[in-house]
């Protein structure tokens, strides 16, 4: 166990995760000092929880990372500054890599020269087991990709899992808690995921329902929380028990659900989203066509907690999410019904044929 009260340092405290973690281990007796690092300042809403934490805007490419560990005598890392998408205005793909690999990468040699530090949580996903259609009905932690993950978020946090294991070989007396979340559902969530779920007619891969998992936003704050508090070294999948078929999810959440071809699937979300849409990831379209489910049995036996189940997540974040009107299942109901009434109507209609088709 860490000596208490403890020094913390959080990255990624400019964005909602590592916000919210920072403002929970400020108000933990057991945490002495809360020390935020981002490249960016906080938003006033962020900025307004976190009246307890100590912000500094750094970047973890610097060397004034290293600076601030060694001069803070910082004891445990929580680690979530990895981005899962390119921002509007992030510089794209080359910055969003530079930032998660690169960024983790430095700041793990940053880590290497501070003898205080005895603990480390990093945030990773269960996208680094890839979504194809030669995968395993269940991940485990031991599990190995079948295919190299198409998506660039997955591949980055393959690399940073390499980075910490080398680190580990290095610092072996550090701990290391590596945290594969499923995708966040929750009160508020904004991900590019629940805005898919958001849009009153969503876009599907004809001929796919895949098993999808979710971990609710509150469960995986606990989790964060309790691995920078206490000793949990290893990795572990972070997963809501159970699944949603994505049909099942669409019908939970009040919305109508448009089979398209494969290729067709961004462009349909944009045009159900409006122009501003920048359509799907790889990452993304791979799990809304083969899906992904992990086994949380090493997580609850080590943490003696469970997360809420996928389904009761799901529901809590279509309960509380202020993203436009949903449609009750009536609603739904009549729409498809209105849809295969179309559909049947286009079939009784003759087939009308052109000059070019008459026969002698």
């Amino acid at each position: 166990m860490i000596e208490q009260p403890a020094t913390v340092l959080v990255t990624g405290v400019a964005r909602y995760l590592g916000a919210h973690l920072a403002a929970r281990l400020a108000a933990d007796k057991r945490v002495g000092r809360v020390i935020g690092v981002d490249s960016a300042t906080p938003s006033e809403d962020l900025q307004r929880g976190i009246d307890g934490v100590e912000v500094h805007r750094l970047d973890p490419r610097t060397p004034a990372v290293a600076t601030l560990l060694l001069s803070a005598r910082v004891q445990v890392i929580a680690h979530l500054a990895i981005a899962t998408a390119p921002g509007p205005d992030s510089g794209g793909r080359q910055a969003m890599k530079e930032n998660n690999v690169i960024g983790t990468m430095q700041l793990l040699a940053a880590c290497q020269q501070t003898p205080s530090l005895e603990r480390i949580v990093v945030r990773s996903s269960t996208a680094a087991y890839g979504a194809s259609f030669r995968d395993p009905a269940v991940f485990t932690e031991n599990t190995e990709p079948r295919e190299v993950p198409r998506g660039g978020f997955a591949r980055d946090v393959l690399d940073v899992e390499g980075y910490v294991r080398g680190f580990r070989r290095r610092r072996p007396g550090v701990q290391a808690t590596v945290l594969r979340f499923a995708p966040f559902v929750g009160p508020y969530t904004e991900t590019s995921l629940t805005g898919y779920f958001a849009q009153s007619v969503v876009p599907t891969v004809l001929g796919r329902d895949p098993r999808l998992q979710f971990v609710h936003i509150d469960d995986a704050f606990e989790v964060l929380h309790r691995s920078v508090t206490e000793s949990h070294p290893g990795m572990f999948n972070v997963a809501g028990r159970g699944v949603l078929s994505l049909s099942q999810a669409i019908r939970r959440a009040g919305r109508i659900a448009v089979p398209v071809l494969e290729p067709g699937l961004t462009a349909a979300s944009a045009l159900a989203r409006g122009a501003g849409s920048t359509g799907y990831s790889l990452d993304r379209l791979d799990l809304l066509v083969h899906g992904r489910v992990v086994d949380t049995t090493k997580l609850i036996a080590e943490f003696g907690f469970e997360p809420r189940s996928t389904a009761a997540a799901f529901d809590d974040f279509v309960r509380t999410h202020q993203r436009g009107a949903l449609l009750g299942p009536a609603a739904v109901a009549a729409a498809e019904q209105l849809m295969l009434e179309r559909i049947r109507q286009v079939r009784r209609e003759p087939r009308r044929t052109g000059a070019a088709d008459d026969r002698p």
